[in-house]
């Protein structure tokens, strides 16, 4: 099986090939792919040296499944062209997230409405893709009525620039005109996660209000979030509370919890024992701890949500897509 890696020499594309290495998809040729500029450079995969290829060259070699970390504005171009040479296209922009026609997968949740149809498949945002994979068995169980989120999260979400720019200032410089961000974001938090819209809302507070929906299949769902961007380097926190339609028990729901596939609860304050982006790092699962019931509110619950944001917010979940697509025999 042939798979590409669209974007190899990015942040996310390095943790794809990383994951790649460690899980068991039957690739038999391996091509990182990237834009012009990038063309020629080496990465290594599974310990051998690979050269950088562009875009055309890719489609014209027709791989099976291409995994796209480069961009909405590429992936815009360039996964139909792949699509239409017969390549499933993996994508981990917000280019086809909403997009009515396209599936918005996390495997652990919906992967099963995947068929052979579905030749451009939408990877959700980071900080989606966490809290979700905890609030499915949630939501069938009790029906969730409303969500407050709160988000913390790292710079590396933003890239190679913000990693960057907390490096540099760090080290006690700063980056000049080429910040990622428009403060500091060295021992500083920004309440400013993306592009901000009329609303007053920024773009990573509505991907968790409208990816949420899509995913859950539930638009009655009212959400409303607040995303922070903090010092920290790989891990997304979250803040969830949770106001049930339904009765619940919290025996009950640290049980779904714990059965619940992709999770692992941390939830013993005897002992410490919560999720922290520190002991996140370099996992796959979700960490899910600081349960308690919500005594302002009937049927309310407050959940704390950890996850490795370049694994299973990005390259994991879109690699779990792959390995299902080969385990179902679509691709």
């Amino acid at each position: 099986m042939k798979v590409a890696v669209v974007g190899a020499t990015g942040l996310v594309g390095g943790v794809m090939r990383e994951v790649l290495e460690e899980r068991n998809l039957p690739i038999t040729e391996f091509l990182p792919v990237a834009s012009e500029r990038s063309v020629g450079k080496k990465v290594v995969f599974k310990g051998k040296d690979y050269e950088v290829i562009g875009m055309q060259t890719a489609v014209d070699m027709k791989p099976e499944i291409a995994l796209f970390s480069a961009g909405g504005g590429t992936s815009k171009e360039w996964a139909p062209k792949f699509a239409k040479n017969g390549t499933i296209v993996i994508d981990n922009s917000s280019a086809w997230r909403m997009d009515p026609t396209k599936k918005l997968v996390v495997p652990e949740i919906n992967a099963n409405q995947l068929t052979n149809e579905d030749k451009i498949i939408a990877n959700p945002n980071c900080s989606t893709i966490q809290m979700v994979v905890a609030l499915a068995p949630l939501h069938r169980a009790f029906n969730i009525k409303r969500l407050v989120i709160s988000t913390y999260q790292s710079f590396t979400g933003t890239g190679v620039k913000a990693v960057k720019q907390y490096e540099a200032e760090m080290a006690g410089g700063t980056m000049g005109d080429d910040n990622a961000y428009p403060h500091p974001i060295f021992e500083n938090c920004l309440p400013h996660c993306g592009d901000f819209y009329e609303n007053g809302y920024t773009t990573e507070e509505l991907k968790l209000v409208h990816e949420t929906r899509k995913i859950l299949g539930d638009d009655k769902i009212a959400i409303t979030a607040t995303a922070v961007r903090v010092p920290v380097n790989g891990g997304h926190s979250e803040s969830v509370n949770i106001e049930f339609g339904n009765n619940f028990e919290m025996e009950e729901v640290i049980k779904l919890l714990e059965d619940a596939p992709g999770i692992t609860v941390l939830n013993d304050n005897a002992n410490n024992s919560y999720p922290m982006p520190l002991f996140a790092k370099n996992k796959d699962d979700a960490f899910v701890g600081r349960i308690r019931r919500d005594e302002s509110v009937e049927n309310g619950l407050n959940i704390w949500v950890v996850s490795d944001n370049l694994r299973k917010g990005a390259a994991t979940n879109a690699v779990q897509i792959a390995e299902y697509l080969v385990e179902q025999n679509i691709v």
